[in-house]
């Protein structure tokens, strides 16, 4: 691990993003609540939560940290892209006061709410992919702002699920 026990005590914010694509049909039983497995985003939210306060414990060289506030939100998009799939963006806001950022605390906690979208629809839609897991912003300590300026340009792909789709 890198040594941060120099560096200044200082206020410290990320925030991921992570996006399931999944069959509209899915995406209408998600919110008609008709998922046998129970209430996804809810789950998916204490899930993102869980996995951004577990990051130490799954990425190994992260410190563990004193998270102060894990917010996480879910937008659902009900029209189509051109190969006929709605969405879920999921995005994580992680803070807390300390020697080293949390990026990887907000990636961890989008990446496990898509994980677990996926795992709540599995039976209904195997098809369903993760997508666009990426930083969106950070602020704080000694490199400062930084802003990525579109999520398009810089999409990376976790495919879960049959991949000869």
């Amino acid at each position: 691990m890198v040594d941060v026990g120099s560096k200044a005590m200082t206020p410290r914010t990320a925030m991921a993003q992570a996006r399931v694509l999944m069959q509209p049909e899915t995406l209408v039983r998600i919110q008609s609540a008709k998922i046998a497995k129970g209430d996804v985003l809810a789950v998916a939210q204490v899930a993102g939560i869980l996995g951004a306060k577990q990051t130490p414990n799954l990425i190994p060289m992260c410190h563990p940290l004193l998270i102060t506030s894990v917010n996480m939100t879910f937008k659902q998009d009900e029209i189509p892209n051109a190969d006929g799939l709605c969405n879920v963006l999921i995005t994580a806001e992680v803070k807390t006061t300390g020697q080293t950022g949390v990026e990887m605390e907000a990636m961890t906690a989008v990446s496990v709410a898509a994980l677990t979208i996926y795992d709540m629809c599995k039976a209904i839609d195997r098809g369903m992919t993760v997508t666009d897991v990426c930083l969106q912003s950070k602020d704080g300590g000694k490199s400062g702002t930084y802003l990525r300026s579109s999520m398009r340009e810089h999409s990376a792909s976790i495919v879960v699920g049959n991949c000869d789709e």
